[in-house]
C-alpha cells in the first residue's frame, strides 16, 4: 500500500506530467480493479502473486514499445479530424493536441494502418502489446479510452467500431462515400507528399 495516495491517483498524476510508461503491481485482481487501473492510464496491470520472469517480460515489452523508433515511412495518419504523427508520437483533434499513453498511441497507430480489417483482441494483444497471452479486457479498456478521445460520440462510435464476436475495426470516415468499386480510403501521408492506400471495404 502507498502512504497518502493510492496507485490509481499516482498514475493519474503521472499521466498529467508526461506520457511515461506505467506498470501497476497490485494485489487487487478483480476485473473492476484491472479496468480502473488501465482506465487511469496504466500501460499494464500485473496482479500479485506474479513470477519474476513474467514481470521482466512485461517490463521489457512496455519499454520496447516506448523506445522503439517508428517504422520507415510511417508518415502522417488521419482519421477524420484526428491527425497522428507516428514519427513524432503526437496526436491532434481539430488542431488541438491531446494526450495518449504509450499503449493507446501504439494501438491507435496500428488500427489506422489497418483500415477496414476486423482484428481480434488476441491479435491486438500480440501485435500492439507483444503478448501471446494476457487478459483481453486490457484491449477493451484501451479501445474505450481511445473512443473517449477521438470519437464525436463515444457511446456510438463511427471510427473504432465493435465487430461482435470478433473484436474491433477501424472504419475510415470516407467509408460512407465508397467509390464505384466499393472501396474506402485511408490516408497515410509521407514527409514528401501524400500517398493514398485503398483497402477493400
Amino acid at each position: 500500500m502507498l502512504p497518502g495516495l493510492d496507485g490509481i491517483e499516482v498514475c493519474r498524476r503521472l499521466r498529467e506530467k508526461a506520457p511515461i510508461p506505467v506498470i501497476m503491481l497490485t494485489a487487487r485482481g478483480e476485473e473492476a480493479d484491472r479496468v480502473a487501473g488501465l482506465e487511469c492510464g496504466a500501460d499494464d496491470y500485473v496482479t500479485k502473486p506474479f513470477s519474476p520472469r513474467e514481470l521482466t517480460l512485461r517490463v521489457r515489452s512496455v519499454l520496447r514499445r516506448a523506445s522503439e523508433p517508428p517504422p520507415t515511412g510511417s508518415g502522417i495518419l488521419r482519421a477524420g479530424t484526428v491527425i497522428v504523427d507516428a514519427a513524432a508520437r503526437t496526436a491532434t483533434r481539430r488542431g488541438v493536441p491531446f494526450g495518449l499513453t504509450v499503449r493507446e498511441f501504439d494501438l491507435l497507430v496500428f488500427l489506422l494502418r489497418h483500415p477496414g480489417r476486423a482484428l481480434t483482441r488476441a491479435e491486438l494483444l500480440e501485435q500492439v502489446w507483444g503478448w501471446t497471452y494476457g487478459d483481453p479486457s486490457t484491449v477493451t479498456v484501451h479501445i474505450r479510452r481511445l473512443r473517449e478521445k477521438i470519437e464525436d460520440d463515444p457511446t456510438a462510435p463511427r471510427l473504432l467500431v465493435t465487430v461482435w464476436g470478433v473484436g474491433y475495426r477501424y472504419d475510415p470516415p470516407s467509408a460512407a462515400q465508397s467509390d464505384p468499386a466499393g472501396r474506402s480510403r485511408a490516408v497515410d501521408e509521407g514527409a514528401s507528399g501524400s500517398a493514398r492506400r485503398e483497402t477493400p471495404a
